[in-house]
């Protein structure tokens, strides 16, 4: 992850709605600067796999009930027909696809009569931290998943798997798909807060040796990150823990099981973020007490280089008083002494080694 300049970055707070006021449930308004979407439909079943890219969602139609699941992702959401389109075919409610549409949605589970909606947050691959919104539609035979651009999903692994017929993917249900994809979601975490883990123990060593003012800003910057982390991370562990309580045909018992080895990763997660913010905040003190501790040690140098100068002063400012020893013998007789001025360096010299000695036994020096 990148430790520039701080920034705010524009998917880290929810945007405005595009909707106007007053507008009817299902109606559905594209951002000006969301792309267009790009379609891609895998097809598969025990005997084989068609993996295609179309031009337009009338395409869909001709894999539906032909295999026993269909994976239909759409990357970028600034065309409403076309997910309109796609909304028709698989018979999906208007205010899923309102809320598809939206996004930055709170994350949920929403139980319809066909099928499931789940909408989560998915980490985005790149040096800066983000994350999109990702909805998804889990049907009979069907799976459909919408993501707000082209790119830079956690999904990879699982069309190799698909592809290449590992595991049980090609031989289980729509319903083992989506739990696929869920778990690629969570364990996309694991990453990413191993390089947080990483920076904070590097950030402990500077802590301790040379901290400076950009140990502060990347601390905080941090800070930041893993608070977005956690915004999508304790969400997504309830999303799950929503599933495995759905009294749903539409998930197999198996599927249950696996769902509950991906919530004991939503947790793990979590109780590393949890580590990592700790860790962060403890930081932060810490580097605040090496700060004041540095300035008190060098406030404490200071005063002592002061105090040795004070009786030095008082002794040369003695010797510097404008008396003339010859009006009277009174007169500081000791300026016409032949060892006058050695005298007065040795008796700064004692003075200086006197204090010194003094500050030690102390333990002021250290």
């Amino acid at each position: 992850m990148s430790t520039d300049v701080p920034h705010r970055n524009k998917h880290h707070r929810p945007r405005h709605r595009k909707v106007p006021p007053g507008s009817p449930p299902g109606t559905l308004v594209a951002d000006l600067g969301a792309p267009p979407p790009v379609i891609q439909v895998i097809t598969y079943g025990p005997e084989g796999v068609i993996e295609q890219e179309i031009q337009t969602p009338e395409a869909i139609a001709q894999f539906v009930g032909r295999w026993p699941v269909v994976w239909v992702n759409v990357d970028g959401l600034g065309d409403v027909d076309t997910i309109r389109q796609i909304g028709e075919i698989f018979s999906l409610h208007g205010l899923a696809l309102e809320d598809v549409v939206n996004v930055h949605q709170r994350p949920k589970v929403e139980a319809y009569e066909k099928y499931l909606f789940v909408v989560l947050h998915m980490l985005l691959a790149g040096e800066r931290l983000a994350t999109e919104q990702l909805s998804l539609f889990l049907g009979s035979n069907f799976v459909l998943t919408f993501q707000e651009r082209p790119g830079g999903d956690s999904f990879a692994l699982v069309r190799d798997r698909v592809r290449k017929n590992q595991g049980r993917i090609r031989t289980a249900g729509s319903d083992y798909l989506a739990y696929a994809l869920l778990d690629a979601v969570v364990d996309s975490y694991f990453p990413a807060l191993e390089q947080y883990g990483e920076r904070l123990d590097a950030i402990e060593q500077e802590v301790i040796t040379r901290p400076d003012r950009d140990t502060a800003s990347n601390i905080n910057r941090i800070k930041r990150d893993l608070l977005v982390l956690r915004r999508a991370l304790w969400p997504l562990r309830e999303i799950i823990n929503s599933l495995l309580r759905e009294g749903t045909a539409l998930l197999a018992e198996e599927t249950r099981t696996h769902l509950r080895d991906c919530y004991d990763h939503a947790v793990q997660i979590i109780d590393l973020l949890e580590t990592d913010r700790e860790t962060a905040f403890g930081l932060l003190d810490f580097y605040l007490l090496s700060i004041s501790n540095r300035t008190n040690e060098i406030m404490k140098l200071l005063t002592i280089i002061a105090t040795i100068f004070i009786p030095l002063s008082f002794i040369a400012s003695v010797y510097g008083m404008n008396f003339r020893p010859e009006a009277s013998p009174w007169n500081m007789p000791e300026l016409n002494w032949y060892w006058g001025y050695p005298l007065a360096l040795g008796l700064m010299a004692a003075v200086t080694a006197g204090l010194l000695r003094y500050f030690r036994r102390k333990g002021w020096l250290g």
